[in-house]
């Protein structure tokens, strides 16, 4: 029989992940228990406007009712069988995830880590077995101030010191260039055991990093000059967060590789994916690679609910047209008050940067003042604020939310 748990204070439950979970994050002092479109509610009961949305994983909004409808209908049928066998959902999923991306195959995962690193071990493979790369000398090009995941490789990419810090030896075969910087990479480029660049199309922990116009583009095209595969990390900003359904669709570029996680699940599940077409996906046979819970019959109903909610309630759209009314509304801040240094972003994933030092307490107490007013948000770099609210936002919504965040800047002194 259970046993039924009383209800908590905020602080009790603060308490308890103090004292017996491991202290790897510095979380905003609030304790969740319900959420609903674009809100979240307290333990005891305040109603928020969440603008991180899980780091762009509820695009969709909080509990979506058609994807959480199938997600009981599936458990209610089949979780998991591994893919030790077949089972009747996996095959419609696939098809429907690579017509919708574009791309001829689908390699399923959990985590946006998980998908990385099997990017990685995919475009190693493809050198090796395609472009006749000498064995165990594949190297991948990452751009500095990324963030793809905290698996040990993935961390061999960082140049962040707290992500790197004593937890070595690293992963070899990784070579880190400036992002947005296209002579660095031509020149790395000449290197001719790279077999690919990883790069997120939008820089989001960086602190909303977007590259120059045509950046991506003429990475791309370097890319093809020289034989590498051109991998686009869009854990973070795909699905529409960025107001088209991928951040390349701003550049027009389609990647070799497209790495995606978090929203296509729309926050219910872990549910990640490697697409490919079928000259870099054929290297991976069977036994290569894997996972028990990847293309799991639970996971592929909530994606492909999720991936519908987004077509059928034009979030993309909306995304594009809210972004551009939430930085317009940010930009006269930044004329208003020398606080806000500048707003950059595209569709619904924004930052503005605060005046201030990176290891200054002003971002960190703007959001804590934020939270007071009814709007979470969690600063990153230290003098930097990321929002980004679910993609079902109103333009009313918006409005009020730029309201609040305006008001809460203008207490803070310069």
């Amino acid at each position: 029989m259970a046993v039924l748990e009383k209800k908590l204070t905020s602080q009790q439950a603060i308490d308890l992940e103090t004292r017996y979970g491991a202290q790897n994050y510095h979380p905003l002092p609030v304790v969740l228990t319900r959420g609903e479109g674009v809100f979240v509610w307290d333990v005891e009961g305040k109603q928020y406007y969440d603008f991180l949305s899980a780091y762009s994983a509820v695009n969709q909004g909080h509990c979506h009712p058609k994807i959480i409808n199938a997600l009981k209908l599936q458990a209610e049928r089949l979780t998991l069988t591994s893919r030790a066998f077949y089972n009747d959902r996996l095959g419609h999923y696939e098809k429907y995830l690579t017509h919708y991306f574009g791309f001829d195959k689908v390699l399923p995962m959990n985590t946006g880590a998980e998908a990385v690193e099997t990017a990685i071990k995919l475009a190693r493979k493809w050198g090796y077995e395609k472009k006749g790369i000498h064995a165990n000398q594949a190297k991948i090009v990452v751009c500095q101030n990324n963030f793809h995941g905290r698996t040990i490789t993935i961390i061999s990419a960082s140049n962040d010191p707290i992500a790197t810090e004593n937890f070595g030896p690293f992963t070899p075969g990784i070579v880190s260039i400036r992002y947005n910087d296209l002579e660095a990479l031509e020149d790395a480029l000449k290197d001719n055991t790279i077999a690919a660049f990883l790069v997120e199309p939008i820089q989001g922990e960086a602190g909303v990093y977007v590259p120059d116009e045509h950046y991506i583009k003429d990475a791309y095209n370097l890319c093809k000059a020289h034989n590498v595969l051109f991998i686009a990390d869009e854990v973070q900003t795909g699905i529409a967060r960025t107001g088209k359904l991928l951040a390349v669709d701003h550049f027009g570029v389609k990647p070799d590789i497209l790495i995606l996680g978090k929203a296509l699940s729309g926050g219910v599940i872990p549910v990640s994916a490697v697409l490919a077409d079928d000259e870099v996906m054929e290297v991976i046979r069977p036994g290569n690679h894997g996972s028990t819970f990847g293309g799991n019959p639970l996971a592929c109903a909530v994606a492909t609910a999720a991936l519908e909610v987004v077509e059928q309630e034009h979030l993309a759209e909306n995304a594009e047209r809210l972004g551009g009314i939430f930085r317009r509304h940010m930009q006269a801040l930044v004329e208003t008050t020398d606080l806000v240094r500048l707003v950059r972003g595209k569709g619904l994933l924004n930052a503005i940067v605060i005046n201030d030092t990176e290891d200054s307490s002003t971002a960190w107490d703007m959001c804590m003042t934020l939270k007071e007013n009814g709007l979470l948000a969690k600063p990153t770099h230290g003098n930097i604020i990321r929002f980004a609210p679910p993609l079902v936002m109103t333009e009313e919504q918006i409005l009020d939310c730029v309201d609040i965040i305006s008001q809460t800047v203008k207490t803070f002194k310069t």
